[in-house]
């Protein structure tokens, strides 16, 4: 069965100045799928997200999302077509609850408050926060506001879900416990592409690897794939790789 391809980013390239911060960048994401994108800071891969979503517009190419091009469309637009996403930075609504956080994402979805109350109090339960939906978002530890940050993407009801870096600074428990729940986001229909550094943790979820080196793809493949490519083991190590190998 061949699956259905619901991401298609096409010649996509972006400058800024003279800095070319995405190069031709061509990738596909399949319905089901969870793909990692990952490379050194700066290869590009957050700029990606911000062409994906609509917070920058492309030099060059497009995306296209299940079959139409949304190039160019306004974030609230490229969100209410299916395309949710979390950020690196987690900034709630400190003086709103958990739950209320998360009815701001409902809202995308329905102007019904009781409807969007429903949609929030069952992400609220997906994520793990149900015994904490009356709490402050401002008293949240890191981890439980990195799970708000997600719920809030998830209650837009995406068909894919970007994930930036939502394992940065939790502990090795959290790490784990938020890997069981990715998973679990992906298996219950949604597609993934994340962006995160903890790389034992993408290889753990992911299926597929796109890796960056200053804007441009030097590699795509399986986990097994790409931690064996020279090309990814260069970009991540560097002179002291090349100066090794020689």
């Amino acid at each position: 069965m061949v699956q259905e391809t619901v991401l298609d980013l096409r010649d996509l390239t972006i400058n800024f100045g003279g800095l070319v911060a995405v190069d031709s960048l061509n990738m596909t994401v399949k319905k089901g799928e969870a793909v990692g994108l990952i490379g050194p800071n700066g290869a590009g891969k957050t700029t990606v997200f911000n062409l994906i979503s609509g917070f920058y517009k492309p030099t060059r190419g497009d995306v296209v999302f299940m079959n139409e091009k949304i190039t160019g469309l306004a974030p609230y637009d490229v969100c209410r077509k299916g395309i949710g996403r979390t950020f690196q930075i987690v900034k709630p609504f400190g003086k709103m609850t958990v739950l209320e956080n998360v009815m701001v994402g409902g809202f995308s979805r329905t102007r019904n408050p009781q409807e969007c109350r429903q949609i929030a109090a069952e992400v609220v339960e997906m994520v793990g926060l149900g015994s904490k939906k009356d709490a402050l978002a401002k008293n949240l530890t890191i981890g439980d506001r990195k799970r708000l940050e997600v719920a809030k993407a998830l209650a837009t009801r995406p068909e894919i879900l970007l994930l930036d870096e939502v394992l940065a600074g939790l502990n090795p428990t959290e790490v784990d416990e938020s890997v069981e729940l990715i998973k679990e986001i992906n298996a219950s229909g949604i597609t993934i592409v994340m962006i995160e550094h903890v790389l034992q943790a993408t290889m753990a979820i992911c299926n597929r690897i796109v890796v960056l080196d200053y804007g441009k793809k030097i590699a795509e493949g399986t986990p097994a794939e790409v931690t064996q490519d020279p090309e990814v083991i260069k970009a991540y190590l560097g002179d002291e790789y090349e100066t090794t190998v020689n």
